[in-house]
């Protein structure tokens, strides 16, 4: 929609806030202004979250999540821990949900589930073959996938309802499932790290002012009272320093190093590159 506004000519928005895949995708496409780094400072973020045209301001992870009822908890006998376990319908046998409506975050566990180790997933989806492979091990899957997820609300509500077994997801959705009475679990050793952030379309009337907005909310003491209402990490490391997060609280976070080296950060050249390629695959794969 950023850049239907651009190219349109008719810019309303002096901010977006989207996902670090989208982002990647309009700057590449020249719909985004450059941040000016010498307003927003992003001098204690996590490397890999922040770019030329988007800052980081919170970060989620893509898990696998299980219904504990059926599974049992993390770490016990007969529990998933894998991508691999996730497709492993034998091993695992029950009904499984995955995304329908974006690329980002769908064919990275693909690849890990083939066995493309975790560091390798990037160079692998960067050619044809890899991208063909990442499908086709979807469409292996897809005769069990009961229910392709559209939202973070229907993700947790497809585990509260125990509709589904097995889902692919978003940490914070799942966490507030739990709360909410699910029995959901997921293990941050398939974390697929990714964030989301802020951006300026091309040709916004209040730049400036946008700018100031977006330095302004890059403070830690915004972030760590934006984590109290969902699982999602900060990108500014000072959050997690002077108190202003509590430990409990904060080692339940993707960003927290404890978690963070488990995963695999998205990444952005990727998508800047492939993600409209990717994204016209997975849609063609889900439309047969």
């Amino acid at each position: 929609k950023t850049c239907l506004q651009v190219q349109s000519g008719s810019v309303t928005w002096d901010l977006v806030v989207t996902g670090s895949g989208g982002a990647a995708a309009a700057a590449a496409d020249g719909c985004l202004e450059k941040i000016d780094y010498s307003v927003v400072d992003v001098s204690d973020f996590y490397p890999g979250l922040y770019t030329d045209y988007c800052v980081g301001s919170d970060v989620f992870a893509t898990v696998m999540a299980w219904n504990t009822d059926k599974y049992g908890e993390p770490g016990s006998p007969g529990a998933p821990s894998s991508w691999a376990d996730f497709w492993d319908v034998k091993k695992f046998p029950g009904t499984r949900a995955y995304r329908a409506n974006n690329v980002d975050g769908a064919l990275e566990p693909a690849l890990m589930a083939d066995g493309v180790p975790p560091e390798k997933v990037y160079e692998v989806l960067a050619t044809p073959e890899g991208k063909r492979r990442a499908i086709n091990k979807i469409r292996e899957l897809k005769p069990h996938i009961a229910v392709f997820w559209g939202s973070g609300a229907q993700q947790a509500q497809l585990m509260k309802d125990a509709e589904v077994d097995m889902s692919t997801g978003w940490n914070g959705r799942f966490d507030n499932a739990k709360k909410d009475g699910a029995n959901v679990a997921y293990d941050w050793k398939t974390g697929i790290m990714d964030w989301e952030g802020y951006g300026i379309p091309k040709g916004a009337k209040n730049k400036d002012l946008g700018m100031k907005y977006i330095a302004e909310m890059m403070k830690p003491e915004y972030m760590a009272e934006f984590v109290k209402h969902i699982t999602y990490g900060p990108t500014n490391t000072k959050a997690y320093e002077n108190g202003l997060i509590a430990d409990d609280l904060a080692r339940s976070l993707p960003s927290h190093p404890d978690n963070a080296k488990h995963q695999l950060l998205l990444s952005q050249a990727w998508y800047a590159e492939f993600r409209t390629i990717a994204a016209e695959k997975y849609t063609e794969m889900m439309t047969e």
